[in-house]
């Protein structure tokens, strides 16, 4: 009974996060009370592997026409602040990193910095405006979050994109591979290569 209720949440979050562009945490919360659940053990929630294993499954069954465009869209974005913030040792990371973005995804770029105000003095000086937030990061201390929106042609709207300042020390544990052998983040160069793979160009 719990592993059906398990796939469940799973397949219920997985569908939340596709159309509504929920992050993972939120689209599980989510999902518990759409399927008429007030609580279940945390033994009950999915992780969130079982939740990206079911996105890429919805994606490929109502979506395999559109996400492979809007990935790439939402990807090209990531380059071009990357780029842009080179000297901040960006890295993607998140769903645009993942494969399972779509238009509806925000871009998640972690910067590396020395200092925790390099990342708010390098937008200022490119006359960036942003908004200043914060949420939970490594070793269980809140990071300051610089939220920016950017242009897309190919997608008609703008994008949105979240810049976490993070410390130069956490990016070890970033690049560190999961389970499946995939790491968290990657930076401009890895994601250049996996761009160019998936396009079928050579590396």
């Amino acid at each position: 009974m719990s592993a059906t209720l398990t796939e469940e949440i799973a397949t219920t979050a997985a569908r939340l996060v596709v159309e509504e562009g929920m992050e993972y945490g939120p689209a599980k919360r989510k999902a518990v009370k759409a399927i008429g659940r007030s609580s279940v053990r945390p033994a009950e929630m999915p992780g969130n592997d079982a939740v990206e294993d079911e996105v890429r499954a919805y994606l490929a069954l109502f979506c395999a026409d559109t996400q492979p465009g809007e990935l790439r869209a939402l990807r090209e974005a990531a380059v071009q602040w990357m780029e842009r913030l080179a000297t901040l040792r960006p890295h993607l990371t998140g769903a645009v990193w993942r494969g399972t973005a779509t238009r509806l995804s925000c871009v998640h770029l972690q910067l590396y910095c020395d200092d925790s105000k390099q990342a708010e003095l390098t937008l200022l000086d490119q006359g960036i405006d942003f908004d200043v937030g914060s949420r939970p990061g490594p070793r269980g201390r809140d990071v300051d979050v610089l939220t920016v929106s950017s242009g897309s042609r190919t997608l008609g709207e703008p994008v949105t994109v979240h810049l976490s300042v993070l410390d130069h020390d956490d990016l070890r544990g970033a690049l560190k591979p999961d389970a499946r052998g995939l790491t968290s983040c990657g930076d401009l160069a890895a994601l250049r290569r996996l761009m160019a793979s998936e396009a079928g160009d050579p590396a």
